[in-house]
């Protein structure tokens, strides 16, 4: 008989979320939330596992260190600064690195209530099927971080006050404003290099990052892109000479490495949380991708 495994967490409140990263801030305000990431921030816990957020997310973070970020089936490192937008549901799991400093910010929809469009519409990096990640330079995380300190300074002076509040929620879109110019040029840029199978795998990938622990095989993302999964296989081989399952096994392997390397938790307990059916299927699948055994490897 399988056993029950653990629960992702669902944070539908920010202060729910910020009580178990944990931080030891809160906000006044259950709508939204701003947060200045500090060096050495020694409230934060360095990792965790994944969860889902019931609000939309925007990072940017500099000196990231030897922060580790998973998204669409690759481990980036040597990150220097980078830009991240989440919408709600997604699946998201983080190393941070202390030496990392930038700005968070968290809200839901209602935070505008003067202005009521559909969010992904209007924003097209807030996408309901991925983290759409951006790795930026030194030179573009300054231009970009007086928009931010706009809306920190109008955030941190609003207090308890309408007024204040919607200030500071009209220097958060005219931020998102500013963030969707430069989000569609780039996309528009790094999509005049792809091909329909390169498009196609971007989205394999982007599947797997977000539905990783409960979708396993290849039939299922083809299901969810509309596509057949032989076609789907045959894409993904043209597109990248690799076999399309690797990417779904991979994705696995990555969070295992990471449970194992930066956690305390036991094999068993990384096991169910990875979703496999008991602790021996976790070893034999981790020592044929790794050669080595879960508890070797956090030993090494």
């Amino acid at each position: 008989m399988r056993n029950i495994i653990q629960h992702i967490p669902y944070y539908q409140e920010i202060n729910d979320f910020l009580a178990a990263i944990p931080s030891e801030y809160r906000t006044g305000d259950p709508l939204f939330y701003c947060l200045r990431l500090k060096e050495n921030e020694g409230s934060i816990n360095n990792y965790m596992p994944p969860f889902k957020k019931g609000f939309y997310f925007i990072g940017l973070v500099t000196n990231a260190g030897e922060t580790k970020i998973t998204y669409d089936n690759v481990d980036v490192t040597k990150l220097d600064s980078f830009l991240v937008f989440q919408s709600p549901g997604h699946l998201y799991s983080f190393y941070r690195d202390k030496s990392a400093s930038g700005y968070l910010i968290y809200f839901k929809k209602e935070n505008f209530s003067f202005f009521r469009p559909e969010l992904e519409k209007e924003f097209p990096f807030f996408d309901l099927m991925q983290t759409n990640f951006f790795k930026i330079n030194q030179s573009k995380y300054k231009s970009f971080a007086p928009a931010f300190e706009d809306v920190f300074a109008a955030y941190e002076q609003a207090g308890a006050g309408q007024n204040g509040r919607r200030i500071a929620a009209l220097k958060l879109l005219t931020l998102l404003y500013q963030l969707k110019d430069f989000t569609l040029a780039f996309k528009q840029w790094e999509e005049g290099f792809n091909t329909t199978q390169q498009l196609l795998l971007q989205k394999y990938i982007q599947l797997i990052n977000n539905f990783y622990l409960e979708k396993r095989t290849v039939e299922e993302y083809a299901e969810l892109l509309n596509v057949t999964p032989h076609y789907l296989s045959q894409s993904i081989k043209a597109a990248s000479q690799r076999n399309a399952l690797s990417y779904i096994n991979d994705r696995i392997m990555a969070e295992a490495k990471t449970l194992i390397r930066h956690t305390d938790m036991n094999m068993a307990e990384i096991a169910y949380q990875l979703d496999f059916s008991d602790p021996a299927n976790f070893g034999k699948f981790f020592k044929k991708h790794v050669g080595l055994t879960p508890l070797a490897f956090r030993n090494t």
